[in-house]
């Protein structure tokens, strides 16, 4: 049998999804599971959107531009431009959801060894996209007991040597929720011109920003055209996750042209997609404004819902629509798997994300899950009730086998 490639065998598996099998046997059993480890909103498309795509007249679903159909990309600029942010449509490629903008980004920026700073936890996801690039991560860790705030400047310095070529932050941020301030930003700008690293930043959350916060973009800061990479996505703002159409951002036009060429090599994002996400700038603010508050309501009621459970601790998150919880077990994964697998209070039971995937050391995040507060503000108190009762459930049998 011919040997698979180091690089695939490297690759790490999803701990969002790793646990699927053990959800799915609990159902077949008739149990209902409460998916909070997945960040797939339950809020429904835009109208305008999907009317966009039940109206769709061509005869034919062909190929698009490589960067997108110009339409979208001039209609998306000017959605940044009402943000006051800087942005042509000349500085925008359209891609297959975030994920491939950040491929691109990474193959367009990187040799094979280079680092990227990386705060964590972070989107677990980045360890797949790293490895596809060949990639180092470059861990910062942030803490539970600040929220996950910004690490110190001097502890990114301290990781700055000449394999060093960027740094990324999620903002808001998956896995934690935190937003950023523009004071946090701002110094990772300085880190970026100080330093001449690319400064990545992953703003899917934009929208979702809680307690009269505002979101600050790395787009915002000036004279670093040529240091600031975007990554943008139609999936959490449209509730259009399966649409599959992300955007890489950048003024430096340097990079967009090599970005281009990765581009032109897959042909060309989703016709039908850019259909739809065209057609979703069009949706009215009535519709987030709904979202946000439904989210905020449905996050309060999770984060005090969670610290109310003796030994549970949760920080509250300003931003996106998760959070993570520091749970008394020793294991996390191996008590996500029980409550899939062992477990049901009233027929039900709940799935979450050990949070250990979500950093780099192996030891680190384990008494920690990630949770996502995609489910009506109802389905969250029955799973924070199931989680209670899992809890002491499992403490119980350890108590057993002493």
């Amino acid at each position: 049998m011919p040997s698979l490639s180091q690089k695939g065998k490297a690759m790490p598996a999803s701990p969002i999804r790793k646990l699927v099998p053990y959800a799915e046997k609990a159902e077949r059993a008739g149990r209902k599971v409460y998916y909070l480890n997945i960040g797939q909103p339950d809020i429904n498309t835009p109208d305008v959107a999907l009317e966009a795509v039940h109206n769709y007249a061509d005869k034919v679903v062909a190929y698009t531009h490589s960067a997108g159909n110009e339409s979208y990309r001039i209609k998306l600029a000017q959605y940044y431009r009402k943000l006051e942010l800087d942005v042509q449509y000349e500085d925008i490629l359209i891609t297959t959801g975030g994920s491939e903008a950040l491929l691109f980004a990474f193959m367009s920026c990187f040799d094979e060894g280079d680092e990227l700073i990386v705060p964590e936890p972070y989107y677990a996801n980045y360890n797949g996209f790293t490895t596809a690039a060949a990639v180092v991560i470059k861990p910062i860790v942030s803490g539970i007991r600040s929220g996950f705030a910004l690490p110190s400047v001097a502890s990114f310095e301290a990781e700055i040597n000449e394999k060093t070529k960027g740094i990324l932050v999620c903002n808001p941020g998956n896995p934690t929720g935190y937003l950023y301030t523009k004071e946090e930003i701002q110094q990772l700008g300085e880190l970026a011109r100080k330093h001449d690293l690319y400064l990545f930043s992953d703003e899917v959350y934009r929208e979702f920003c809680y307690d009269g916060k505002e979101h600050f973009s790395v787009l915002n800061l000036k004279g670093l055209e040529d240091n600031i990479v975007m990554i943008d996505s139609v999936s959490k703002r449209y509730s259009m996750c399966g649409a599959r159409i992300g955007a890489l951002i950048s003024k430096n036009a340097e990079l967009m042209s090599t970005a281009m060429k990765f581009a032109q090599s897959r042909l060309s994002p989703p016709s039908l997609g850019q259909v739809a996400s065209e057609a979703a700038l069009d949706t009215p603010d009535s519709y987030f404004e709904e979202v946000i508050s439904r989210y905020w309501a449905r996050r309060d009621a999770l984060v005090a819902g969670l610290n109310e459970i003796d030994g549970v601790y949760c920080p509250k998150p300003s931003g996106a629509f998760y959070c993570i919880a520091e749970l008394p077990v020793d294991d996390a994964e191996d008590f996500c798997r029980w409550m899939l697998e062992d477990f049901s209070y009233e027929n039900q039971t709940v799935m979450m994300a050990p949070a250990s995937g979500f950093y780099s050391a192996p030891d680190a995040g384990k008494n920690q899950v990630r949770l996502a507060y995609v489910l009506t503000k109802t389905s969250l108190l029955a799973a924070i009730t199931c989680l209670k009762e899992g809890l002491k459930v499992y403490a119980e049998r350890f108590d057993q086998d002493v």
